[in-house]
């Protein structure tokens, strides 16, 4: 059995010059395309309001900054209460449901219990010495956070887009945040495989 290629001529296949050209032009469209995507970017979308939920989006987001990362975070339903300026500094802890709550479901069921669980909570943060909730937003807008409002949500649930924080991105709507996440192509995806 043969190997060959049949009817294949010398003159169809192309110099050894114009291959190295090839090479060279794609290595430099992937230099090109790799010099416009240098920066890391990361997308969070944050969906709750409860204080728990409002940490791991804000620390997450503050520390990527620091890292030279381009964060953006787009609120939806819930999550919108994180950039209401009087919403944020009131946030609860819901202790029912929660399987690493200090009190069992029964008891965490019981009037007040969220308002108990919260109030140690906050003990904890101020303990520890951990930034709020308010000095975590203001710390990521000065390192470049983008905090994105869905706008639909907003409509929804009657927010006053004037009761959110200073330089809160209004009017997003899911295509829009789709638009800057980092795709799977991109350098900054993550597999998680």
């Amino acid at each position: 059995m043969s190997t060959d290629t049949p009817d294949a001529s010398a003159d169809d296949a192309p110099s050894r010059t114009k291959l190295a050209a090839r090479v060279d032009e794609l290595e430099d469209a992937l230099a090109e395309a790799t010099d416009e995507d240098d920066g890391k970017k990361m997308s969070i979308i944050a969906t709750k309001g409860t204080l728990d939920m409002a940490y791991p989006p804000l620390i997450l987001a503050s520390t990527a900054a620091a890292f030279g990362y381009e964060v953006t975070i787009f609120h939806t339903f819930w999550g919108l209460d994180i950039l209401h300026e009087e919403r944020s500094k009131n946030l609860k802890l819901s202790s029912v449901g929660n399987p690493n709550m200090p009190v069992p479901n029964a008891v965490a069921a019981l009037p007040g219990m969220d308002r108990v669980t919260t109030k140690m909570m906050e003990k904890k943060i101020e303990d520890n010495d951990t930034a709020t909730i308010e000095e975590l937003i203001e710390t990521s807008l000065d390192m470049g956070v983008e905090f994105q409002a869905c706008q639909m949500t907003i409509d929804l649930m009657d927010y006053d887009e004037n009761d959110f924080y200073d330089d809160i991105t209004t009017g997003v709507g899911a295509a829009t945040a789709l638009q800057d996440m980092p795709t799977p192509t991109s350098n900054s995806w993550s597999d998680s495989r």
